[in-house]
């Protein structure tokens, strides 16, 4: 079976093919193709992902490529992470929207609003050339905004396009951990849009364990999201918040701390890995052992600002080992060798949301079998939930209408409409900046 990677030369590419290192079941993946613009960052990756598969047995086939159509022909699974614009194109959505006194974060606020305009016209054109090259293929969508660009992929796959997060798996995973349970085996009642959901609660054995969880200050406030938000907040909301949500509750303070940052995370995140990329250039460089380095400081420093911002100190040891990589290799699974599970997953609504129409790309629990990905019904969300998933809706809605029409007048509106951007002057300039330093939104007129 043949994997194709978009962004195969990205930095965590090797927590994909670590996870394939240990599949060894029948119809497993046997050839994985990296893809990418850059020949040299593919060079890196390929070298690490060699120094994984020394010693194991049958371990997948790499190769590289920077020829999208040789990459995408034959594939029977197609993981789509790309970073248009690379980690200089964060770093400046974040100058330009802390400038304005806004969020620059790549998801939340101006900053994913500016990612997703000049991401989706990228995404939508490897969906046409999906359908076209490998119309058999199901694409697996990690790019961010992942809800975001997958709607904007479905228009041209419909359901064979996928997306993955692994905040509402790291999530369901604490909660579970607290409460003594295990993760594997908790129904996890979480519902919303990527990086903009709620755990409303958790089964374990048919029973929900949730309200034991917000009855108990102590119990709550030993995790991260309990740290994050504190356990007044939580119990006043009876949910748990994805961990993305502290930029909309304590959204001063995030501005705050992230304008007197050193440095934002994509500047951070740049540096960092430009140092890695550069090592890889000595031929004699151990190439495993500076990516698991770079790796380790990468997750140790995932949300600093927001977590100094709480006062909710460093991350705990069992949240560093990421976990998107597993949601994947699950997926992959469940749809190559039918083996039926549940993750939670972004996919079109259908009738999941009543406040939302079918087309919707919605983060929610999903039954996986040889068909695909089925959200499961949910409860509805709480007026305050419902009010905030719909407006930030509207405001994909209008990213998508930009990238469609190349309207500035319309991105102007994506972004004034948004909650975090409290003016529609702000959202001109916001415009005017992200267009002067970024070529990839010329098309806006």
């Amino acid at each position: 079976m043949k994997l194709t990677i978009l962004g195969g030369g990205g930095f965590r590419v090797p927590l994909v093919y670590g996870a394939l290192l240990g599949d060894h079941a029948e119809g497993r993946v046997t050839h994985v193709v990296l893809h990418d613009l850059d020949a040299g960052r593919l060079s890196a990756v390929t070298r690490v992902l060699a120094e994984q598969a020394a010693g194991v047995p049958d371990a997948p086939e790499v190769s590289a490529t920077t020829d999208l159509d040789e990459a995408l022909t034959g594939a029977d699974f197609i993981f789509s992470a790309i970073r248009v614009g690379g980690l200089e194109g964060r770093a400046n959505d974040e100058r330009v929207a802390l400038a304005e006194g806004v969020l620059g974060q790549e998801t939340v606020g101006a900053g994913g609003i500016a990612y997703g305009l000049r991401t989706v016209p990228v995404a939508e054109d490897i969906a046409r050339r999906v359908a076209r090259v490998a119309p058999d293929a199901w694409v697996i969508n990690f790019t961010n905004p992942a809800g975001l660009v997958t709607e904007a992929m479905s228009r041209h796959l419909g359901d064979r396009v996928i997306g993955i997060c692994d905040s509402p798996v790291g999530l369901g995973r604490r909660i579970a951990r607290v409460l003594g349970a295990n993760p594997g085996e908790a129904w996890i009642d979480y519902v919303g849009l990527n990086h903009l959901g709620w755990v409303r609660g958790l089964r374990i054995n048919g029973r929900d364990e949730l309200p034991r969880l917000l009855a108990d200050p102590d119990l709550l406030g030993s995790f991260e999201e309990g740290k994050l938000f504190g356990t007044d907040w939580l119990q006043s909301l009876g949910a748990v918040p994805n961990e993305y949500l502290h930029y909309y509750y304590f959204n001063r303070e995030a501005v705050r701390a992230y304008s007197a940052a050193e440095k934002t995370r994509g500047a951070f995140l740049r540096d960092q890995q430009a140092g890695f990329y550069d090592e890889m250039k000595k031929p004699d460089a151990a190439a495993l052992t500076a990516w698991d380095r770079t790796r380790a400081e990468r997750e140790a420093t995932y949300m600093a600002e927001a977590r100094e911002t709480a006062g909710a100190g460093e991350r705990d040891a069992d949240d560093l080992s990421g976990g998107y990589e597993k949601v994947a290799l699950a997926l992959m699974r469940a749809i190559a060798r039918d083996e039926r599970t549940t993750l939670i997953l972004n996919v079109r609504n259908r009738r999941t949301l009543s406040v939302l129409d079918a087309e919707a790309v919605i983060e929610v629990p999903c039954l996986v079998d040889a068909n695909g990905a089925h959200p499961v019904t949910v409860d509805p969300l709480p007026d305050h939930a419902s009010g905030l998933v719909c407006s930030v809706k509207a405001v994909e809605r209008e990213v998508l209408a930009a990238a469609a029409s190349g309207s500035r007048a319309t991105a102007v509106k994506a972004f004034a409409l948004h909650p975090l951007v409290d003016s529609v002057n702000v959202a001109r300039r916001l415009v005017d900046g992200y267009t002067a330093v970024h070529p990839g939104l010329a098309y806006l007129k």
